[in-house]
């Protein structure tokens, strides 16, 4: 017995990364999973490697940079889970790493598109399903940015400032309505430990209580929590995910 038995979890962004981790790790407890992002066929080996371990899932394409490309997701996914959808993690994000000085218009649009409009209007979406039976989980993926300043970041940061305060926002709308909202904001996270720059992330935090950068499987984890039971009463809260980075500041070691 899984811990999400009998649920069906949508995660957008889910063809890599974090996403696709946080995925796997739902399935693996029992959540059917809709699989989504822009590469089908990264998409379609997610769903092979669920199924290969036993789970269930299936594709959804999505491109979420208008209202109407989140409409459409939250219909597909609809179709495809017979009308319910009891998990929706917004994950799908996108990271420019341009300086205030040299950011366009057009690179604003597309990262307040992906990062805020589209998790807005797919929450939106799936939000009068939920209503109606009085019950659902969302998890939104803000960012440790979110609260602190970050050379080259700052449009990055707010988009995710932005995310985690519609968490909170919505928490208060909709959680005496049984939908719960809570998000996770990652500190340095690796993809892949092997990968060129794992080093270098390693050393960004070394002076961390961890000491060490994260693993996509500890944001996993943290979906699995906020999304079942264990945490019925948390609502509206950002779970930080970073190895005690914003909790602390390096001091002089001792001994």
């Amino acid at each position: 017995m899984g811990k999400l038995d009998g649920r069906t979890a949508l995660v957008t962004g889910s063809t890599s990364g974090i996403g696709r981790a946080i995925a796997t790790r739902l399935a693996a407890e029992g959540a059917y999973v809709l699989v989504s992002g822009r590469d089908a066929d990264r998409g379609h080996a997610v769903v092979s490697a669920i199924r290969d371990a036993g789970g269930r899932a299936d594709f959804a394409a999505a491109d979420l940079t208008t209202a109407r490309d989140a409409q459409a997701l939250a219909g597909a996914a609809l179709d495809l889970a017979d009308g319910r959808v009891d998990i929706l993690v917004n994950n799908a994000g996108i990271y420019p790493g341009t300086p205030t000085l040299d950011l366009d218009e057009a690179t604003y649009e597309q990262v307040m598109d992906v990062n805020v409009r589209g998790p807005l209007f797919l929450t939106q979406a799936l939000l009068p399903s939920m209503l109606d039976r009085g019950s659902g989980v969302i998890i939104n993926m803000g960012s440790w940015v979110a609260q602190v300043g970050f050379i080259g970041g700052a449009l990055y940061s707010a988009s995710k400032a932005m995310l985690e305060q519609l968490t909170r926002g919505w928490a208060s709308e909709f959680g005496s309505r049984g939908v719960r909202v809570n998000a996770i904001a990652p500190g340095v996270i690796l993809s892949d430990p092997t990968a060129p720059g794992a080093d270098f992330k390693h050393r960004m935090v070394e002076a961390s209580p961890a000491g060490h950068a994260g693993s996509v499987e500890d944001i996993a984890h943290a979906a699995v929590y906020l999304a079942g039971d264990e945490s019925a009463y948390v609502h509206g809260t950002t779970l930080v995910v970073d190895g005690g980075v914003l909790a602390t500041r390096p001091g002089p070691r001792l001994g």
